[in-house]
């Protein structure tokens, strides 16, 4: 995350990122504070917009304004929310209110995967569980490789642990509604987030951020403050693909009696035994399946 000026003729360039963008104005974080810019006239004309997250040199024409004159090669790109850069992803599930759909959370994590985002699973409520069934999906996701965080929002516990995750690096919180994102995200900003009642008839929170906005973490690093990550539609990916994106099955690439083999019915398939096995857990083995036959189906339907 540094940030250093450069410095080309007599002009005052910065390297930064950009942490907000409202109506056309970009507000670029520079080693010396922040800068309110323009984008150059030749990304409108080249159809390049930039994104909330881009690392950018600036030049400034004062000591609060300057331009974008370009932005650096990019680690990733979402399209909603509309970032760049994310290098972590804290993906909350609550143990209970709503109860855990573990199909958007591989959905989520498939997402992740696809965009070489460094992702653990952080299980909030655990005040309002006994241990089992927190000690359950640990497990799931743990055999599938990803670090596991129990926190209590409610009790401000765990946060440490997810303040380690996110030093020094540009994050996002994703899943899905009402498990308690804003609520740690404020927690771990010392900012407090405008945030909707759950209601106890839809069991679905509602948050009420209205612009993309990295904010700066009083540890280091940046973190989305957004909605985003929560309705999720893998796109761009092939039935082929979704083999590489699960961590557990993608180690046994090669392992199988055939090549190529898709690990759905194959005979002599290293994944299947696993399962049977525990090593590999059936709720991620059944969610691979049907992601990869939805874009299977996906894949035939756009060759007619």
């Amino acid at each position: 995350m540094r940030m250093e000026k450069i410095i080309l003729a007599d002009l005052n360039h910065y390297e930064g990122v950009i942490t907000k963008g409202i109506g056309g104005f970009y507000y670029v974080k520079t080693a010396d504070g922040i800068l309110e810019c323009k984008a150059r006239g030749r990304f409108r004309k080249e159809k390049i917009l930039p994104y909330v997250g881009d690392r950018v040199v600036v030049h400034a024409v004062n000591e609060t304004e300057g331009s974008i004159d370009e932005i650096l090669p990019r680690k990733n790109q979402l399209i909603r929310p509309p970032v760049a850069n994310i290098e972590r992803l804290v993906l909350v599930m609550a143990i209970t209110a709503p109860e855990p759909d573990l199909k958007i959370v591989d959905k989520l994590l498939v997402t992740a995967e696809s965009k070489e985002i460094e992702t653990a699973i952080c299980i909030n409520k655990t005040d309002l569980d006994s241990g089992e069934k927190t000690r359950g999906f640990r497990e799931i996701y743990e055999k599938a490789g990803y670090p596991v965080m129990e926190v209590s929002a409610e009790n401000e516990t765990g946060l440490d642990e997810v303040c380690r995750f996110l030093q020094g690096k540009i994050s996002a919180f994703a899943g899905n509604s009402g498990v308690g994102k804003s609520s740690i995200l404020s927690l771990v900003t010392n900012r407090r987030l405008e945030t909707g009642v759950i209601s106890d008839r839809t069991e679905r929170g509602k948050h009420t951020t209205r612009h993309v906005e990295l904010l700066e973490l009083p540890f280091g690093g940046f973190v989305l403050d957004t909605p985003g990550f929560s309705n999720i539609e893998v796109s761009g990916l092939t039935a082929d693909d979704v083999r590489f994106l699960f961590p557990e099955i993608e180690k046994l690439e090669g392992k199988c009696r055939f090549r190529g083999c898709r690990h759905v019915a194959e005979p002599g398939c290293a994944v299947t035994e696993q399962v049977k096995t525990g090593l590999i857990a059936s709720s991620r083995y059944q969610n691979y399946k049907d992601l990869a036959v939805q874009l299977a189906s996906v894949k035939e339907w756009q060759k007619k």
